[in-house]
């Protein structure tokens, strides 16, 4: 080990050293910092010794005493490189928001194909971006689709030429991507989400964190000592992947749906757009931003009767800035969180399917109480459920039925049954959970949610290479002979305990043009 710098007599910072175990703050007086500045400024190698002795008194967490005795220079340097970020001016006069929202649609609408829930909701979502300083709810943008080639990247990548700070960071690991929310507060861009959580399994609970301000903090080791560090994660995330993501961020974000092209659909291609037309949107976002901030910030909306809690939560500020801009978009709003929640809450929790097919169980077999045994092989019994292959191919094992039912207080027990008496469980025990989650209006996994809309272009949208704006003069009706595709899976008469499934609610009547 090199030896500790040797200073003069009277010099404040060997002093201030000397006096660390009575004042842990003996460094960091202004006169004191100032002349450590210097130092590793003007000298790193004399700065990198008595960095070396202020670590042997064990004093101090040596990734605060970096941080703070960086120079001026240094700083300067490290904002320098937020001009990763393009430069937005406001627009030079107020702009009217309602307007300004269905350019952004509009714009949108010109590139991807989806129903205009789901392209209101982007667009929302990426005003959101600009008042992420003022609203306590950050939800993530969740692009999605069933399959490859339905325009997810291109929806990212129209987000990202409007939202605030826009950082693309589908290869980057944890620690840079707490390290880049606290430096920058950008708005997260990360493709092929799937894949990314997959490698980075800890950047999943980043991205939980961030979804509340008051809780958007994770804590993590850093330094050479290996001090626990508090890193804000506050800040816009938009997550592009195929299928469904995790529950825990699934529960904290606006679910964007896009579907594959047809023959009769046509789009513009994103890379041949002006860019006037994207500087243009930005900077009025800025304006509308600027202008609104504060009644957005204090907007309370009233939450949206049908929807759960955390997808109120999620609407909070796209509801705000619905209700802030006027015109139709305060229904348009709303009737978009309705019909987007309402088709990703046909899909009950692994732990609410098992409970329905528990109750199923017992209905089928007239029985209040169930061996283990016989239980698990009437789940298994149903090649609809997933219990057949649960473990890695195989059926469900009695321990992994017990780990589960646990979770909602159920736990098996010595049962008789005639003469036998064996582990199994009591219809009776499972009165409270069955109440609690399969109520009348538990939505079933076995119906898809009716949609008012075909499988063609029947948006009311103009399409994107005619320049035809394209209205209804005839509003879709959700009937069954009227390009309404309704999707039932046969279901087995053991499983009716899931409930019934819930209508989605539409607006047809609303049908603006853009």
């Amino acid at each position: 080990m090199s030896s500790p710098i040797t200073l003069k007599a009277k010099s404040p910072i060997q002093e201030a050293i000397h006096n660390l175990s009575e004042d842990a703050g003996a460094l960091y007086a202004p006169a004191v910092l100032e002349e450590l500045r210097s130092m590793r400024s003007k000298d790193p190698a004399a700065f990198a010794r008595l960095r070396i002795q202020v670590k042997e008194t064990k004093m101090l967490s040596m990734a605060e005493f970096d941080r703070l005795t960086v120079s001026a220079e240094s700083e300067a340097g490290a904002a320098a490189g937020q001009s990763i970020f393009a430069d937005v001016e406001p627009w030079s006069k107020p702009v009217d928001g309602a307007e300004l929202l269905d350019d952004v649609t509009h714009a949108l609408a010109r590139h991807v194909i989806a129903e205009k829930e789901t392209l209101r909701a982007a667009a929302l979502w990426a005003t959101f971006t600009w008042l992420v300083d003022v609203v306590q709810i950050a939800p993530i943008a969740n692009i999605t689709a069933p399959e490859k080639r339905c325009g997810k990247s291109v929806l990212l990548t129209a987000l990202g030429k409007l939202v605030n700070r826009p950082l693309q960071v589908s290869n980057i690991g944890p620690a840079a991507l707490f390290r880049s929310i606290e430096l920058w507060s950008p708005t997260l861009l990360i493709d092929e989400v799937d894949a990314f959580l997959a490698a980075h399994e800890d950047a999943r609970g980043i991205l939980n964190a961030g979804f509340t301000r008051d809780s958007a903090v994770v804590i993590r080791c850093v330094g050479d000592d290996h001090i626990p560090t508090p890193f804000n994660v506050w800040g816009a995330k938009a997550l592009c992947g195929i299928g469904r993501i995790a529950d825990t961020l699934a529960d904290r974000s606006v679910p964007l749906r896009l579907r594959r092209r047809t023959p009769g659909e046509s789009v513009e291609n994103l890379r041949h757009s002006d860019p006037a037309l994207w500087e243009q949107l930005r900077s009025r976002l800025a304006r509308f931003a600027q202008d609104n901030s504060e009644a957005i910030g204090k907007a309370r909306p009233k939450p949206i009767e049908g929807l759960n809690d955390r997808a109120n939560d999620s609407w909070e500020p796209l509801l705000a800035i619905a209700d802030q801009v006027g015109a139709h978009w305060p229904k348009s709003a709303r009737t978009a969180a309705i019909a987007l929640h309402g088709l990703e809450g046909d899909a009950p929790s692994v732990g609410v399917e098992l409970l329905a097919d528990v109750k199923a169980a017992f209905e089928s077999r007239n029985a209040s109480k169930m061996f283990s045994a016989d239980l698990l092989e009437q789940l298994v019994a149903d090649d609809e459920a997933p219990w057949a292959t649960w473990n890695r191919g195989k059926a469900m094992s009695a321990r992994q039925l017990s780990a589960r039912l646990a979770d909602f207080g159920i736990k098996s027990k010595d049962i008789r049954l005639g003469s036998i008496n064996k582990k199994g469980y009591d219809k009776s025990d499972f009165r409270d959970a069955f109440d609690r989650y399969l109520s009348a209006d538990t939505p079933s996994q076995s119906a898809t949610t009716r949609h008012a809309y075909s499988h063609k272009a029947s948006s009311d949208f103009p399409s994107a290479t005619e320049g035809v704006v394209v209205t209804d003069e005839k509003p879709l009706q959700p009937s069954n002979h009227a390009g309404c595709h309704v999707v039932t899976d046969k279901t087995p008469p053991a499983r009716k305990g899931a409930g019934k499934a819930k209508a989605t609610s539409h607006d047809e009547t609303d049908r603006e043009e853009f």
